[in-house]
């Protein structure tokens, strides 16, 4: 195992990030990743192995949002021009690169939540389909084909965005 000031160095970046996508708020996401390390510290006892370091602290943010969304009862919007896209598999950049960040942002907006989220995990966070599928419990295959089908919706409405535009 290693050492727990190794992990935080090593991850505290790729949680932040995961937390901000989630919470859109710098100051907490930067609360909710010192918890999720705290938890962690708490609970490395606990951590099997079976999946990578990053996908179990992951999991813990995640659920972190989620009682925070509980607790709050309340859930921000995105703003799609405060996200950042960072690099992504050569093909998916290839089919996204037409539209600007702001406008694939925009339109991820219109896709349901587990879509979103799996399309943040994956262009924002660097995530394998393997990894998004332990963070949100389904399968990998679930992952990437969820994956696709917004990439497509998106796709096809900035299609749609681009020719009435044109008219």
């Amino acid at each position: 195992m290693q050492d727990i000031e190794e992990i935080y160095k090593q991850y505290f970046e790729v949680v932040n990030k995961y937390l901000f996508r989630l919470t859109h708020n710098d100051n907490l996401a930067e609360e909710l990743t010192q918890e999720t390390f705290y938890r962690a510290v708490k609970k490395i006892g606990s951590f099997k192995g079976d999946c990578k370091i990053q996908v179990w602290l992951c999991q813990i943010a995640k659920n972190l949002w989620y009682d925070e969304i509980k607790k709050n009862k309340r859930y921000k919007s995105i703003e799609g021009n405060e996200l950042e896209l960072v690099a992504i598999e050569d093909t998916e950049k290839a089919a996204m690169q037409n539209a600007s960040k702001l406008e694939l942002f925009k339109e991820m907006q219109t896709l349901d939540n587990q879509t979103k989220e799996v399309m943040y995990l994956r262009l924002t966070g660097d995530l394998s389909f393997k990894e998004i599928a332990d963070i949100l419990n389904k399968t990998e295959n679930w992952a990437r084909v969820t994956f696709y089908r917004g990439k497509q919706k998106i796709l096809k409405e900035v299609e749609k965005n681009g020719r009435e535009k044109r008219m």
